[in-house]
């Protein structure tokens, strides 16, 4: 009977080289350093990371001088000053921290982005104070995302002080340009040869691991008219009034979009937007230009190609209806859509039972309606999936609109799940 006694106690340890049995260390390391992990999202809230202008650089730095304060020394992998200029950015600095345990096994990593579309208007609460009230935190990306900066980096924390694997390697990705589509975030570091792993987990929410996600197709359309004094209006070609014409065309398309459904749980059908319209000059003067830009989501049945031909086929033939108006059409982005592959199988297995063991509730394997630069891994071969702290829904997380928050509690429990999925996986 001590045999078996020792047997069990050595497999419970957190230094063996085989998978945890018991987790209960990790979760007692993550608790006991939670109000550390707390502080080092407010102070990463704190730095603003508004884009556009996305003048970012200044966020890694100050990310690298705390990961450092904690023994991790983050790679900084700046992307030429000509390129983000080109891009519509200000500067882009990439993270990477390495952490290997021995030979053999996955190399994982753990991205989230720091980049975040501007404020607005609206707020309760400083939305760069990292303010906390009833439980939850407060700021721009403290929900999307980086609340996955902490989620990710005391996850690896807890792995190295507890667990102890032998073998394999995790990074952290830590990324500027995911509101832009990513291709000089996680995309130049791919590109670039910086990094390989096997398997990857991109910053998400608590309640479901995510293995596909929408496309989007984003454009801008310039509508040319002629000016004129609006005394006399007869004398110029309004290109409101031709915008509007183009504009009737391509809402109509949300109707017929409908009638499109996707196979995915948790993707329903493709839509358009239009977020965002300027022009004229006076309001006594007939516009001579205006200038608007759209959002076309693609569940990951369609073809971007396809999509982008049949929208410029509907601006074209709605411009044509409009005598003496022109168009410019320029495509501004074209994100892919996820697709599960093969290989994600151990991570999702391993986030849903953990998940449901932490949170008391089943975790869902799904598709979801946004864009990310998770996609980009994806293209290179490499499975992955999205995972992280924060609501059920982007819905409760104010993502992108006003008094963003993260309840502590799920970013807590968060960071437990990630952590004993890497125990198992490296175990």
């Amino acid at each position: 009977m001590k045999r078996q006694d020792d047997i069990a106690d050595r497999d419970r340890r957190p230094n063996t080289p085989t998978a945890m049995t018991d987790y209960s260390p990790l979760d007692a390391w993550i608790d006991a350093h939670f109000d550390e992990e707390v502080k080092f999202l407010q102070e990463l809230v704190r730095v603003p990371t508004d884009t556009p202008p996305g003048n970012n650089a200044p966020h890694a730095d100050r990310t690298a001088e705390l990961l450092q304060g904690f023994g991790l020394e983050a790679e900084k992998h700046p992307v030429p000053a000509e390129d983000v200029k080109a891009y519509g950015l200000e500067s882009i600095t990439n993270l990477i921290v390495r952490r290997r345990f021995g030979e053999g096994g996955a190399t994982i990593a753990l991205n989230a982005h720091g980049d975040v579309v501007p404020p607005g208007e609206g707020w309760t609460h400083d939305p760069y104070g990292g303010e906390i009230e009833n439980g939850s935190l407060y700021g721009r990306a403290a929900a999307v995302s980086k609340s996955d900066f902490a989620s990710f980096t005391f996850a690896l924390r807890a792995l190295e002080a507890v667990a102890k694997p032998s073998r394999g390697a995790v990074e952290l990705h830590f990324t500027y340009d995911e509101e832009f589509g990513g291709l000089l975030g996680p995309g130049w570091l791919l590109k670039n040869g910086l990094t390989r792993p096997d398997l990857m987990i991109a910053a998400g929410f608590s309640y479901e691991v995510v293995t596909a996600h929408n496309g989007c197709l984003q454009m801008e359309v310039t509508v040319h008219g002629k000016m004129a004094h609006a005394a006399i209006p007869t004398t110029g070609v309004d290109a409101l009034q031709g915008a509007v014409h183009i504009l009737n065309a391509l809402y109509a398309q949300n109707t017929l979009y409908r009638q499109v459904s996707s196979g995915v749980e948790g993707i329903t059908h493709p839509y358009l937007n239009v977020g965002r319209i300027e022009g004229g000059t006076n309001t006594n003067v007939v516009p001579g230009k205006v200038v608007f830009k759209l959002d076309r989501r693609m569940i990951p049945e369609e073809n971007p190609a396809e999509v982008e031909a049949d929208i410029r086929r509907v601006i074209a033939d709605a411009a044509a209806e409009v005598p003496g108006i022109t168009i410019d059409i320029r495509r501004l982005l074209l994100a892919n859509s996820m697709k599960p592959l093969p290989g994600n199988r151990p991570l999702v297995e391993a986030l849903q039972k953990h998940g449901e063991a932490i949170f008391g509730e089943p975790i869902n394997a799904m598709g979801t309606p946004l864009y990310t630069d998770v996609r980009l891994y994806g293209e290179a071969g490499i499975p992955g999936v999205i995972y992280g702290a924060g609501p059920r829904t982007v819905l409760e997380s104010h993502a992108k609109r006003s008094d963003e928050r993260v309840l502590l509690e799920d970013l807590r429990r968060a960071t437990q799940v990630i952590a004993r999925t890497l125990s198992d996986l490296l175990g």
